[in-house]
């Protein structure tokens, strides 16, 4: 399940890249093998110079809606199959952002009662695999660089964008020193080494239009 949420995701990326007749690479996994999901995501590699500001936000945006597309269906199966009226036990639990709380009051699983945090010996394999597909698709959305928010703030915003994520970098950073939290010290490395500020594209004057905006 977790291979199919990452898969949609990436295809949603080339097939966009396809459509735009930008040089990219096929979808490639990247093992991690001692991360609790096995996985650091998947990734396509791509000459992004050649798109104009248009053809960089529906590939940077493609990859989330597309992997949203199996990652919800799979979280509301796995949802179904909680069953959270067991003791709660086990060396870690999941935290739980709005949608699946949202999810949760509309599928009333078992024993549900407001929870906040699932136990690991209340999770189930699709529900975990959902809860890493929307995981992947918040890293994937921060704003900076060559992220699909990356993509996505500087057609929005141009070179101002670059600003925008020279501040969150600088959030995220501060949230990590003073919060002491350590989960995110390998996403936030990683996006130091791309660089925070993306690359102009082949027409950055191209118009947006009010629904790619809104969306």
């Amino acid at each position: 399940a977790v291979i199919a949420i990452l898969l949609s995701h990436e295809m949603g990326h080339f097939l966009a890249t396809v459509y735009y007749r930008i040089p990219a690479s096929y979808p490639m996994f990247l093992p991690f093998p001692v991360s609790p999901i096995g996985t650091l995501g998947a990734l396509i590699g791509m000459d992004g110079r050649q798109a104009d500001r248009k053809e960089i936000y529906d590939i940077g945006i493609a990859g989330p809606l597309a992997g949203l597309v199996i990652a919800i269906p799979v979280l509301c199966m796995g949802i179904q199959q909680l069953d959270l009226s067991g003791t709660a036990s086990g060396p870690w639990a999941v935290a739980l952002p709005p949608l699946i709380q949202m999810l949760l009051s509309v599928f009333e699983p078992a024993g549900f009662n407001g929870n906040e945090t699932i136990a690991f010996s209340q999770l189930n394999p699709l529900f975990m695999a959902g809860w890493v597909g929307l995981l992947v698709t918040a890293l994937n959305m921060m704003p900076v660089s060559q992220l699909d928010g990356g993509h996505i703030l500087y057609a929005l915003t141009s070179r101002w964008g670059h600003w925008l994520s020279r501040g969150f970098m600088v959030f995220a950073i501060a949230y990590l020193v003073f919060a002491e939290n350590v989960t995110l010290i390998l996403m936030v490395a990683l996006v130091l080494l791309m660089g925070t500020d993306h690359p102009p594209t082949r027409d950055d004057p191209v118009r947006l239009g009010w629904f790619r905006t809104v969306l």
